[in-house]
């Protein structure tokens, strides 16, 4: 017994050797579909298009009218200036920035308008009702006849391919579960509030016109992004929810999240699933042109593992921290305005969660043109010129003085900054052009393509050759063999 567990062990110490264990992101890289190679090439060209609205807007400053409607803001100024946008509202989709850039949401397809607000039968939704658009198969560009306060019996669970255009009405989105979007692409949601989400489920709910299933409880998150690519969220309002206003996890990538309003809540936004799962090193995500308002805690967002480019943000506020992580994610901080609470414990920007300062001290957390106010600081790490950050940073971020101008329609165009649980405020019916004022169904399998390796160097040797792992293992057989058999052996 003794012989057949040595030879057991020398076989498990072969493999050990050959085969080391997974540790971390260093020793696996995951590609998803949608993640981008280069994404300092994504970040210079954000910075490039909003250097050029900036410069148009600035050559046309002699003529009222454009200088009303330009903004400096890429995403605004691309659709805003049409005083027909409403009769070409898909052309929206060629607005988005950032890693979403190329999210085509339901362009191409045809106009849903939602007419009915109730959700009376989540396994069977009402023709007309947002339930009953967003589970189609086919492309759809969802829009809303008329303001609407919708009350939600279960988490809404979003088919690939739809825009919510929620653009010249006032929509509001609360109730049970509020936005699932699970294992999809090309989702773009623009001007609608989303306030008082809670969990929900244990319930049969569609998510096709040809499935139905089981779910078991959701969070309570305003918008789940789970395993999907492609996303863009605008001009949206969030507050209220039990748990994340945004949370994106369990491999999501391409995902823009722009000019909306945050407010009121604890753990705003998370970005990773968990330390060691280490598909999310693939997560690609830009925050930009947001205002983060009134009443938050902390997690401006929460990264782990993947690539975030926070981009000319308003932080008006923290009680904890900003913008925290573990697990060694990247965090390009560009350009943003941090105004530090009067708490003299929580003045620092960032937060490395549960991690030594021995192993944070390499990881990439960068700061440049950031406005510090209040006594906020922001406690960079990394070498400070890697080779990731070179080409990022060749195009200067714009200051961050300018702030006020690029998130002053941050939000849901025409409703509140945030409502409360038994009022609904309906707002002003706009046509998408009046600001706010800025001081007050492809499921493609379990990971959606993913596959092994990347376009980066190997950070591991490459593994040895075939034939010598094969003449290793021959050998411990055959030795093994012939001991347990009773062959003669040598004395010691």
């Amino acid at each position: 017994m003794m012989l057949l567990n040595t030879c057991i062990f020398l076989i498990c110490l072969f493999f050990i050797s050959f085969f080391p264990p997974v540790r971390g992101k260093d020793n696996l890289n995951f590609t998803l579909l949608h993640q981008h190679p280069y994404p300092e090439d994504v970040v210079q060209d954000v910075q490039r298009k909003v250097n050029a609205s900036l410069s148009r807007r600035h050559l046309l400053s002699l003529q009222a009218k454009d200088q009303q409607c330009l903004t400096g803001n890429p995403i605004d100024d691309c659709w805003r200036c049409d005083t027909n946008w409403a009769s070409n509202r898909q052309r929206l989709a060629d607005c988005s920035i950032g890693f979403a850039q190329g999210t085509l949401g339901g362009k191409g397809g045809q106009i849903y308008v939602v007419t009915d607000s109730s959700d009376r039968n989540p396994a069977n939704p009402t023709p007309g009702t947002l339930r009953h658009a967003i589970i189609q198969n086919e492309p759809l560009w969802i829009v809303f006849a008329s303001n609407m306060l919708i009350k939600l019996k279960h988490e809404l669970i979003f088919n690939s391919y739809k825009t919510i255009d929620g653009r010249g009405v006032n929509v509001q989105i609360t109730g049970n579960g509020c936005f699932t979007l699970q294992y999809v692409s090309h989702i773009i949601i623009h001007n609608i509030q989303i306030h008082h989400c809670k969990p929900s489920g244990s319930t049969i709910i569609a998510s096709s016109p040809t499935h139905i299933g089981y779910r078991g409880k959701s969070d309570g998150d305003g918008i789940t992004i789970f395993g999907a690519q492609k996303i863009w969220i605008d001009h949206c309002t969030l507050s209220y929810c039990t748990d994340g206003l945004i949370d994106a996890t369990m491999g999501s990538t391409g995902i823009t999240i722009s000019n909306s309003y945050f407010s009121h809540h604890n753990e705003v936004m998370l970005l990773g699933h968990d330390d060691r799962y280490v598909v999310d090193t693939g997560m690609q995500v830009t925050i930009a042109f947001n205002r983060f308002g009134e009443a938050l805690v902390q997690r401006m967002p929460r990264c782990r593992l993947g690539y975030i480019h926070v981009v000319n943000n308003d932080y008006t506020s923290w009680e904890m921290y900003a913008i925290g992580g573990s697990a060694n994610p990247t965090i390009n901080s560009q350009g943003n305005r941090y105004i530090a609470p009067a708490n003299p414990d929580a003045k620092e920007v960032t937060k490395r969660v549960d991690t030594d300062e021995k192993q944070w001290t390499g990881w990439n957390w960068r700061t440049e043109g950031d406005l510090m106010v209040n006594g906020a600081y922001f406690v960079p790490s990394g070498a400070e010129f890697t080779a990731q950050y070179a080409k990022a940073s060749s195009v200067e971020p714009k200051s961050a003085g300018l702030i006020e101008r690029l998130t002053m329609n941050a939000g849901a165009f025409g409703g509140p900054r945030y409502n409360s649980e038994n009022n609904y405020s309906p707002g002003t019916i706009t046509d998408g052009t009046n600001s706010n004022s800025g001081s007050n169904g492809d499921s493609g399998g379990e990971f959606l393509g993913m596959i092994f390796g990347s376009v980066a160097p190997p950070s591991s040797p490459p593994p040895p050759p075939t034939l010598a792992i094969l003449l290793s293992f021959v050998i411990i057989l055959i030795l093994c063999s012939t001991t347990i058999n009773g062959a003669p052996q040598l004395s010691l």
